[in-house]
């Protein structure tokens, strides 16, 4: 697959810890190290963000109070998980340090880059959006942080077009390693939420921050180049990469496409204590073997839930120290995640309530 080795924007297979540091080596990846970026937030304390492409420019603006540009995207393709709520808390961490914001609703995106098994239309990928676009304003997102592809101003749609004619075949097939016309047209819209916001229409030429995961830099390092082949004197845009978030199943990621994979947010209450009581865990194979070893947090899916998305550090630290010293079994653990779990959905599902109504109007809906 080219330069693009074992790195699929579009796969929902798991990229193990132990590949990192061959693909930090390869794709010119940094580690993100806490003590040289500082932020008082629980997604960089607990070791979540691992690493970045230039990250110093944004803490540096941060550091000074100079402005930057905080840019995400939830392709409109399905449900939102857990997995894209760790997203959103990102982002709204940025958006508290004074960014300027922009949450794209890629639910063209949604359309041309998944099969119609998945999405068969421009109407059901609205509705995806609108759904996703209900869950990011619960989340504590405002209107005006928000955009979507789908109804949005004219110069977004004409940078596109400068886009594409500079994307060659060849650059293409180098990244991606296959051409799929729907995914070079759904490529070519998420460069364009990633470079839009410096054009002189919107803020100007300044630092911008995307959090991905490890298997969309593709994505970044196209779009890093395609900045300076812009005639518009861009930065580069800066990324930080999300420590994979396991899902409920043994060897891959929370995945839309797989609701036994992931817990949605839109899960009633019950649905989520059964998700979690059967999600796979780094549980030993007898109770003796557990007691006298201690669990195996690092690779356990519960804890990982709890890592992600608790932010009671007290609660967290409990979690992992009783699984690795072996006094508490993954029984009693997944009865306490789970109702941390259904305590964080219920609220969630009481804020959606009140801004169905504004997602409505923002879709045009």
């Amino acid at each position: 697959m080219g330069d693009n080795i074992g790195l699929d924007p579009w796969s929902s297979a798991e990229i193990k810890e132990s590949d990192y540091g061959h693909l930090f080596r390869e794709f010119g990846i940094k580690h993100f190290k806490n003590d040289e970026f500082p932020i008082d937030h629980y997604l960089f304390k607990r070791g979540i963000i691992i690493a970045h492409r230039d990250f110093d420019k944004i803490f540096d603006r941060i550091e000074k109070g100079g402005d930057f540009i905080n840019m995400t995207a939830v392709a409109s393709s399905g449900k939102l998980h857990l997995g894209h709520k760790a997203a959103i808390d990102l982002f709204k961490v940025f958006k508290q340090h004074g960014a300027k914001n922009y949450f794209g609703i890629a639910d063209i995106d949604g359309y041309t880059s998944r099969p119609d098994i998945k999405v068969g239309s421009m109407v059901q990928a609205k509705q995806f959006g609108l759904d996703n676009l209900t869950d990011a304003l619960a989340l504590g997102l405002s209107p005006k942080d928000v955009y979507v592809q789908s109804n949005y101003l004219p110069r977004y749609y004409e940078l596109t077009f400068e886009l594409s004619k500079r994307i060659t075949e060849n650059t293409y097939r180098a990244i991606y390693g296959s051409l799929d016309l729907g995914k070079v047209s759904a490529v070519i819209l998420q460069m364009a939420d990633i470079l839009h916001g410096q054009l002189p229409e919107f803020e100007g030429r300044m630092p911008s921050i995307t959090p991905i995961g490890l298997e969309q830099d593709p994505h970044m390092r196209l779009a890093r180049d395609l900045a300076h082949k812009l005639p518009y004197n861009l930065f580069a845009p800066s990324s930080i990469y999300v420590q994979h978030q396991g899902g409920l199943k043994e060897g891959g990621k929370m995945s839309s496409s797989d609701p036994y994979s992931a817990i949605f947010l839109s899960d009633e209450p019950e649905v989520v204590d059964k998700k979690v009581k059967k999600a796979v865990t780094g549980g030993r194979d007898t109770e003796a073997e557990q007691r006298k070893l201690g669990g195996r947090a690092e690779i356990c899916n519960v804890y990982h839930l709890a890592k992600f998305h608790v932010e009671d550090d007290e609660f967290v630290k409990d979690i992992f120290e009783k699984c690795k010293s072996g006094q508490r079994l993954c029984g009693e653990c997944k009865q306490l995640n789970a109702d941390k779990l259904v305590q964080i959905i219920t609220k969630h599902h009481k804020q959606r309530k009140k801004v169905e109504g504004k997602a409505r109007e923002i879709m045009g809906l």
